[in-house]
């Protein structure tokens, strides 16, 4: 066993509805402590080391290099004949915005976002184009924070005006019609508020531009309801001003409308919280939006403001067995993405619901992104599977034809490899599908080491996307399962229901379902069967791994959620209680919270699985506290050499703008994990030589695209 660092204890007990809970690593929740830094420096320092015992951590670098080394975008913005768009060149910390004038025109640099901060941390969070494609409101946030200011830059000479947009956290950035400013949304100064209100009280406000944030128009608050969540939106014909209100990461929301140009009381238009309404657009009068009302796989529906009530909806695209995923309104016609097995299909509907055909997609796979508008027939998708890295379509829906707009060689081979889908049964007798991935030459004797992740709640579908790391695991002969699992989004609001608050059993039950399917099927044995999430992902792994430590044979664990009884009191975890419940506030769901909770089933002398916990140290979604305390716990009761790890990433957080170089760098010690737990050949397929000597880029080149 590993010499861990000392880990105080004290004698912390909380009482939860008469029943007393200890928590003797309370004071690891104080991250910026000295004690806390130098505690997780003691542990990082300890996972360094056993990472660099592995010889060919550097081989996995290199490997993992090459299979990023390509160009990447995401889906252009077209505004009045322009287009934005990011762009990394493959290994940049982070991407450029790029503008081009014309489908032919020559790409300019617009935003140098690498060269905003001397180690990459400095990330890009989203943007906001005026109508005449002249003004850039853009949001950056700093070392991985959730928090943001935004900036409002000159198109034609790439200069910021000298105003600063603070307190904002996932800014929607909405221009009015005439470019003269834009609604966002912010929370008040972090001064005026107690510490644990900083996240709540969200409200939007009028920015012109040019202007101090301090002469910012107040729009819309609700101080009666601090914990709803407000985005603004204008609507493409620049008619209307919706609200997307929502509380917290709850699947129903509210929307409220007024017109743009008025500044009178918004309409409540959709206010009962019953269903998911996602605004997709608008003509005329008329809003779109995509719903699961009565309609859990989903379905479009069509609602005139000056005609609001019920009776007067008009439904424009049925519900179907495929799980509608996205939608938006796109040179007047209703486009569609919906799941199809484990694929996506793009579909096409006139505004008044007759089928128009589909779009042929480059092959299986998963569409992550669309971008187009209303009054223009060019749509943009941003496509991915397990063998193919994300490129850029064009998608004419006149006509319905597809070609590539960014798109480059992978650095692979895709048809060395191949997916299959495997059956497993749940507890309760639910079918539970696991995709499987691995190369066709590889012999499945039953001792393959396998990597399996999950996710599992908020609705999240988890859908065949590249993952390098994964490419990675796959060429030194590993092969990689993901796990279908109720409280995501993939089969509608049912599914999604069946795995949140007390049915989050039925998550974990169908994780070690699938896992069990695994070995049936002859792919593996427990001893060589790895688990891996992040997030709420995290949290199910760690679950898993404490229900079952029998099953697997190595667990690499990031940034998790393991304190349920807690999380709600840190940042912004009040806003998962509608997925995982209050167990401060009401007993029941403090009883079904308590037997699962990772932190507090953590026993005494089982014989676990080694274990890497990732981390960060800014993470402010979900604090690293979680991963401390967790750790701490797994290391006091841990017998025999079977370590518990942790490694802490410096200046990073939940993962929103991780530099390529970090990301790098984790996916190579996770893999260096795994071959040192599994014993495996780390320099296994390692094919061509790295590329030696290459450095990463922070800043773009100028020039053409390729």
């Amino acid at each position: 066993m590993p010499d861990y660092p000392a880990t105080a204890r004290d004698d912390t007990v909380d009482d939860f509805h008469g029943v007393p809970v200890a928590d003797p690593y309370r004071w690891l929740e104080q991250a910026s402590a000295e004690a806390t830094r130098a505690w997780a420096a003691a542990q990082n320092a300890l996972a360094a080391e056993f990472l660099a015992a592995v010889g060919a951590r550097g081989v996995l670098r290199d490997r993992l290099v090459r299979l990023i080394d390509r160009p990447h975008h995401e889906p252009p913005i077209k505004r009045a004949g322009r287009y934005f768009f990011t762009r990394n060149e493959g290994l940049q910390d982070q991407p450029a915005l790029w503008v081009q004038t014309g489908a032919t025109g020559t790409p300019r640099v617009l935003l140098d976002v690498g060269a905003l901060s001397d180690d990459g941390t400095t990330a890009l969070t989203g943007i906001g184009v005026s109508r005449d494609g002249a003004w850039l409101a853009y949001g950056l946030s700093e070392r991985g924070s959730d928090w943001q200011t935004v900036r409002v830059r000159d198109v034609a000479t790439g200069t910021d005006l000298p105003e600063v947009l603070r307190w904002c956290r996932f800014a929607s950035l909405a221009w009015t019609p005439d470019g003269a400013g834009f609604y966002y949304n912010r929370h008040p100064e972090p001064a005026t508020l107690l510490e644990s209100d900083t996240s709540r009280h969200s409200q939007v406000y009028h920015h012109v531009r040019g202007t101090d944030q301090a002469d910012d128009r107040l729009v819309y608050a609700r101080p009666d309801a601090p914990d709803l969540g407000l985005h603004p939106i204008v609507t493409d014909d620049g008619r209307h001003l919706v609200l997307h209100v929502s509380r917290g990461t709850d699947v129903q929301n509210r929307v409220y409308v007024r017109p743009v140009d008025g500044d009178g009381d918004f309409i409540r238009l959709l206010d009962d919280a019953d269903a998911a309404y996602h605004l997709i657009g608008s003509a005329g009068s008329e809003l779109f939006f995509k719903t699961d009302l009565d309609a859990p796989f989903g379905r479009v529906i069509a609602i005139d403001v000056e005609r609001p009530e019920r009776a007067a909806w008009r439904e424009v695209v049925p519900e179907s067995a495929g799980t509608l995923h996205m939608a938006r309104i796109v040179g007047g016609r209703v486009v569609v993405v919906r799941l199809d097995g484990m694929a996506h299909r793009l579909e096409v509907f006139g505004l008044d619901g007759r089928a128009d055909g589909d779009v042929p997609l480059p092959g299986p796979g998963t569409i992550t992104g669309l971008a187009g508008a209303a009054g223009d027939p060019e749509l943009f998708i941003a496509f991915s599977s397990f063998l193919q890295p994300m490129d850029v379509f064009r998608v004419d829906v006149d006509t319905r034809s597809i070609a590539p707009w960014r798109a480059a060689a992978p650095t692979f081979d895709p048809a060395a490899f191949t997916t299959r889908t495997v059956a497993a049964t749940s507890r309760d007798g639910t079918r539970v599908p696991v995709l499987v991935t691995h190369r066709k030459d590889l012999a499945l004797d039953g001792d393959r080491p396998v990597l399996l992740t999950g996710y599992g709640g908020f609705n999240v579908s988890v859908l065949p996307q590249f993952n390098p790391m994964v490419l990675a695991w796959m060429m030194l002969g590993g092969v990689f399962g993901v796990a279908t699992l109720r409280g995501g989004g993939e089969y509608g609001a049912d599914w999604h229901a069946a795995g949140m608050l007390d049915r989050k059993q039925n998550v974990f039950d169908d994780f070690i379902a699938a896992a069990e399917s695994l070995i049936a099927h002859g792919y593996t044995r427990p001893a060589r069967l790895a688990i891996h999430g992040g997030s709420n992902g995290g949290l199910l792994v760690a679950a898993c791994m404490l229900q079952r430590p029998d099953l697997y044979g190595a667990v690499l664990c990031s940034r998790p959620v393991t304190d349920m009884l807690r999380y709600h009191r840190f940042t912004v975890g009040r806003y998962w209680v509608g997925e995982y419940g209050n167990a401060e506030a009401d007993p029941e769901h403090f009883a079904f919270m308590i037997s699962y909770s990772p932190l507090h089933n953590v026993r005494d002398g089982v014989a676990y699985p080694p274990i890497l916990v990732l981390t960060a140290d800014t993470d402010d979604r979900v604090v690293p506290a979680h991963a401390y305390k967790f750790v701490a716990a797994l290391q006091a009761a841990r017998p025999g050499p079977r370590v518990a790890l942790m490694r802490v990433e410096t200046a990073a957080g939940h993962g929103l703008g991780t530099p390529t170089s970090k990301r790098i760098d984790e996916q190579a010690d996770g893999l260096a994990f795994l071959v040192r737990v599994f014993g495996l050949d780390g320099a296994a397929g390692a094919g061509r030589p790295a590329a030696e000597g290459r450095t990463l880029p922070r800043t773009s080149p100028e020039g053409a695209l390729s």
